[in-house]
């Protein structure tokens, strides 16, 4: 079964958006949990560092990411359909 390859690149770029404002609205809400988790997953102690959380870098921010997320879907679909040949 091949991927349609802008809807797989279009659903991981919806993704990385969503995922990105819960992320956004936990760091608002309650930040030194999120910095807490945010050193765990890169294995490192972040609790003496800070966010700089604005309104611009969320949004600059999230549009980077989705772009990203959205090239790597296409990518990772259209490698994969060539792998089906």
């Amino acid at each position: 079964m091949k991927l349609h390859t802008f809807k797989f690149g279009l659903a991981c770029l919806i993704s990385a958006i969503v995922f990105w404002v819960i992320c956004s609205v936990l760091v608002a809400v309650i930040p030194s949990m999120a910095m807490s988790i945010s050193g765990d997953m890169l294995h490192m102690q972040l609790q003496d560092m800070g966010w700089h959380l604005t309104i611009t870098g969320v949004v600059w921010g999230g549009i980077a990411w989705a772009l990203v997320a959205g090239i790597l879907g296409w990518l990772l679909a259209a490698i994969y359909n060539r792998l089906l040949d």
